[in-house]
């Protein structure tokens, strides 16, 4: 079963997504694999955060780039927080978008339980730089490849969850 939640930042969407894995899991701690590459202060505040929160609840992976080598180790229910920042990460490192949508397309193809996160940062207006729009765009073409592989997909805002699919 993959899963999808999706909302702007800020919206409660890592926090209903860890609880919604939780409930799904077995007695096996699920995986969450973090995808966030500290480079400053604030990056670095807000994982901790993330950390306190889920406590020793998770079998924690670090893995900011090779998104699909992380998952095929895992042998339980998985929670990727988050695909935006695996994006970012891909785009800093340089990697060409259709490798991108290859890997994400891949790891969508893996049989284990999956829940992803992911920002919708499509509702706003177009960025006034060449990188932010394509972080844009390939963001929105993320979700729609993420929205049509996954089971379910959440929508999220005011820390509440509306299913779509």
């Amino acid at each position: 079963m993959k899963t999808l939640f999706i909302g702007g930042i800020k919206s409660g969407k890592s926090r209903l997504a860890e609880a919604y894995i939780l409930e799904q899991a077995s007695a096996d701690k699920p995986y969450y694999l973090a995808t966030n590459e500290v480079f400053d202060d604030e990056m670095q505040a807000r994982i901790r955060v993330h950390q306190q929160r889920r406590e020793d609840l998770f079998a924690t992976i670090e893995e900011p780039v090779k998104l699909l080598e992380a998952l095929q180790k895992c042998r339980g229910p998985v929670l990727v927080e988050c695909v935006s920042m695996w994006l970012n990460n891909q785009l800093y490192h340089q990697i060409p978008e259709a490798d991108i949508l290859q890997e994400l397309e891949a790891v969508l193809q893996l049989t284990c339980d999956m829940v992803l996160v992911h920002n919708e940062v499509g509702l706003s207006v177009i960025a006034d730089n060449r990188l932010a729009r394509q972080f844009v765009d390939l963001s929105g073409k993320a979700a729609q490849l993420m929205g049509q592989h996954c089971d379910q997909v959440f929508f999220c805002s005011a820390g509440l969850k509306m299913k779509m699919k």
